[in-house]
Parts: structure tokens; C-alpha cells; sequence
């Protein structure tokens, strides 16, 4: 029997390394066209990708998208491939679903920014509140932006200097976030590029499911925010245990701190979100990535007495920048698709298919591990699943930091490409669109079994 420090995940190192490195000389093999075309053009961007993430992908070189409808792609080669991906979210309901495309031809018509509202902006306002509650609506371009406004407001409302966050989560770049418990205590996370500002000064962190961490910093008195996805994602994904939301939401209210939850990722979960599923009670809603059909667009919302109070208190401010807004924000393109995401795709019946397909998926994916005895497990949140190369199910950060197996992942992400498959690059990662088909779940189930079934033979 192999030792410990000769399998990982309950794979041999010797065999992985080999799977390895014949999936990734397939891939290049297999693409010729691609290569040719990234040697001689993508040299003019920095490290040779226009966004640096692009180098998170596992095969040797990226993959060139030629076009992409509904949950497939085809790339630059000619390969058709089954996409699970989905832009990490920003395509949940499908690549160019058709009521976003055509919102996109018309409005193009009549002008894409003029710093001016439209009708079809106080048209998606109402959809807003109607799919995900009582809110004040702000519109932004990402979720870094919408979180790193919902904070100011906060900070601004309550007077307090700090953000509570989970370790191990992620909230887009917000330089606030950008902490880890380590020992106990808040520390700057390792890594950040050019960071000078010691992000203590902005931010506790806390254990994901442990409200009596969440206490313990509450107690502090300089709590503004606690700043939290319902569901933790981005690591491998963690569940709330019963009772913790109800927890956060009398703890933030006990200690004057504001409740923000982020469904940036969770919008998965179902018509309203996590949120609206689950009768969450958040201050301040922050929601991104795929809410404008997949035109860069986010959302974020204050309940009406934290409006009411953020309006007193800006009545009051010196004039001058208040630290907010970007100026293609809110443009007349984001709320055309806005109102047709909102209205014609991001529907009961839409979330119905994509929480069967994903379902089956789960089950798929649940079988194939216990048929391979493989020490792993499976996590479901909606139409978003998630295989995680450890035992399960995790409880906070720090397990899902454990579990994380980078080696295991990237092989398992190449072979899948190369039978037909894209998953999500930063943790495996699968969503189910309203486009996805049967025989693409069966065919990505089937394609973890093939290579399962040679990792761990």
C-alpha cells in the first residue's frame, strides 16, 4: 500500500504526474491553430494574456474562444466543447441568451453611455426590487465595485471603521477583504501585489460557521459591516450550518454593525437568490457577474431606513468626491439588459431546468466517487456543484484551504477539456444554464469516470 507521502487525494504522485503530463502534450497537440495564432499576436500584452487570471487556467497555453451559444463553446481549432464554466457565473443563464442579444441590437441604436437614465432603467429598478426584495437600488459595472460602495455606505452610516469578513472568502479585489485568521488573529494576507496599507486598520476576519468568533470581533465597537456570501465559494464551497444566518443577522443588529450579503456566486441558488430561497434579512445586497444576462453589471441595494439614513448623513457631507461611482456605470446598455435578464430569463421556469440538470448532475458525479472509493465528496448549492478532492462536507476557511488540491485539480480540468469539458479554472467549479442538455451532463459524468477510473485504478 502506498504511503501518504506517495498519494495525494487518494491518488498515487506517480501516477498523477503521469496523467499530467500526457493530458497536457494532448492538449497542445490537439492545437495547433491556437498556438500559432498566440505566438504571433500575444506578445503585446503583459505576460502574453490582457488579464493576468487568464494564466489560472491549467493547460500549457489558453485556449482561443472562436464562438459560444448557449452552454457550448468552439474554439479556434474547431473543438465543440460542453461549457460548465459559463464565464465563472457572468454566463449563468447561457452565452447571449436570446432577449439579452436582442436588447443589446436595439439599444446599440440609440447610443451605448450618456451619463443619463432611460425608461428602461426605471423599468429594470422595478424588477430589481420585485425578484430580490425591498431595496434602493445603485447600479455599478463589477461586484468589487458594488461591495466596495456598499462598504462606504456602511462606514458612513454607522460611524465604525471595520469590515467583518470570513477567512478564505472573496469579494472581488477589495483591498478591504483582503485578510486572513491565522492563529486566531486578523492578519494582511500574503501575496497582494504592492500592498503598503496594513489591512488590519480596515478589516476583522472571522471562522465561516463559528458566530462565537463573530461575536468576539462584534465586541470590539468597531464593527460597520459584516460582509459575507450566504454560501461560501471561490475556495472549495463551504454550506452555512442551521442556524448560523439567523446568528449573523441578531449578532449585526445586537452590535450595530450592518449585514451585507454578497450573491455574487450564490445567485445559483435559486429564483431571489440564496437570499430570497432561504428569507435571508440583509441591510445592504450586493449582486454581480450574471444579473444583466452577462453585460458587465452589478447591483447593490440598501433597505429603506439604511437609504433614509445614508441620505441624512450625505446631506451633511462636505462636497467634494464621495469615493463612489464610476462613469460607465449605470449606462443605458446595462439596464436594457437588465430589464430583459430580469424579466425574460432569469425565471422560475429557467431555474427549475437548471436545478434538475444540476441534481443529476450532483448524483453523477456523488456515484462515480464511491464507486472509485476516492476520499472526495460533492457539494450542491442550486445550479452550482462543486467536486471537492477531499472528505466532506467542510464547516469554515481554513478546512476548505486544506482541502484545496492544486496538483489533482489541474490534471482533472486538462483531461476534462480534452473529452469535451470546461469547468471553472479557480476550484472545480460546474454550473448547470438553463441551455445546458442531458447528454452534456452525461457526458462530463461520463468523462470524470474515464479518468477517475485511470487515477486511482
Amino acid at each position: 500500500m502506498p504511503s501518504a507521502t506517495e498519494t495525494i487525494a487518494g491518488i498515487s504522485r506517480t501516477r498523477l504526474k503521469t496523467v499530467a503530463e500526457r493530458e497536457a502534450k494532448r492538449f497542445a497537440a490537439s492545437r495547433p491553430k491556437t498556438r500559432a495564432a498566440l505566438n504571433e499576436g500575444a506578445d503585446n500584452y503583459l505576460d502574453s494574456v490582457p488579464m493576468h487570471w487568464m494564466k489560472d487556467w491549467p493547460m500549457p497555453f489558453p485556449m482561443l474562444v472562436a464562438k459560444a451559444k448557449g452552454a457550448r463553446l468552439t474554439d479556434l481549432d474547431g473543438y465543440g466543447i460542453d461549457d460548465f464554466c459559463l464565464g465563472d457565473t457572468g454566463s449563468m443563464f447561457g452565452h447571449s441568451p436570446k432577449p439579452v442579444a436582442k436588447a443589446i441590437r436595439k439599444q446599440a441604436k440609440n447610443g451605448l453611455t450618456y451619463m443619463l437614465p432611460t425608461e428602461a432603467a426605471l423599468e429594470a429598478g422595478k424588477l430589481l426590487t420585485e425578484r430580490f426584495g425591498e431595496f434602493k437600488w445603485q447600479i455599478a459595472t463589477t461586484a468589487t465595485d458594488a461591495n466596495r460602495f456598499a462598504l462606504r455606505v456602511a462606514r458612513a452610516v454607522t460611524g465604525k471603521p471595520k469590515v467583518l469578513v470570513f477567512n478564505g472568502c472573496y469579494h472581488g479585489t477589495v483591498d478591504d477583504t483582503m485578510v486572513e485568521r491565522r492563529n486566531g488573529k486578523t492578519m494582511t494576507r500574503p501575496g497582494l501585489t504592492g500592498q503598503v496599507t496594513d489591512l488590519t486598520e480596515l478589516a476583522a476576519c472571522a471562522e465561516f460557521n463559528d458566530l462565537a468568533s463573530v461575536e468576539a470581533e462584534l465586541k470590539s465597537g468597531q464593527i460597520a459591516a459584516i460582509l459575507t456570501e450566504p454560501v461560501m465559494t471561490n475556495s472549495c464551497m463551504v454550506l452555512p450550518q442551521p442556524g448560523f444566518h439567523d446568528g449573523l443577522r441578531d449578532l449585526a443588529t445586537r452590535h450595530g454593525a450592518l449585514l451585507i450579503i454578497d450573491e455574487t456566486h450564490t445567485i445559483s441558488s435559486g429564483l431571489g437568490g440564496h437570499t430570497g430561497v432561504n428569507g435571508l434579512d440583509p441591510d445592504i445586497f450586493v449582486l454581480g457577474k450574471c444579473v444583466a444576462g452577462g453585460m458587465p453589471t452589478a447591483v447593490w441595494g440598501l433597505r429603506p431606513k439604511v437609504a433614509k439614513d445614508y441620505l441624512a448623513y450625505n446631506a451633511g457631507r462636505s462636497s467634494g468626491h464621495s469615493g463612489m461611482g464610476t462613469t460607465l456605470s449605470a449606462n443605458p446598455m446595462q439596464f436594457a439588459c437588465l430589464r430583459a435578464n430580469l424579466a425574460e430569463v432569469m425565471t422560475k421556469d429557467a431555474y427549475a431546468h437548471m436545478e434538475q440538470g444540476a441534481e443529476s448532475l450532483c448524483s453523477g458525479l456523488s456515484a462515480v466517487i464511491e464507486k472509485h472509493k476516492a476520499p472526495w465528496h460533492v457539494v450542491r448549492v442550486g445550479a452550482r456543484v462543486e467536486f471537492i478532492c477531499a472528505p466532506g462536507p467542510l464547516k469554515n476557511g481554513t478546512e476548505a484551504a486544506m482541502a484545496h488540491m492544486p496538483e489533482v485539480e489541474a490534471t482533472l480540468h486538462t483531461a476534462l477539456l480534452n473529452r469535451g469539458c470546461l469547468i471553472a479554472p479557480f476550484h472545480n467549479m460546474m454550473l448547470i444554464s438553463p441551455a445546458t442538455k442531458k447528454r452534456q451532463i452525461d457526458r462530463l459524468i461520463a468523462a470524470f469516470d474515464e479518468i477517475l477510473t485511470e487515477l486511482i485504478a
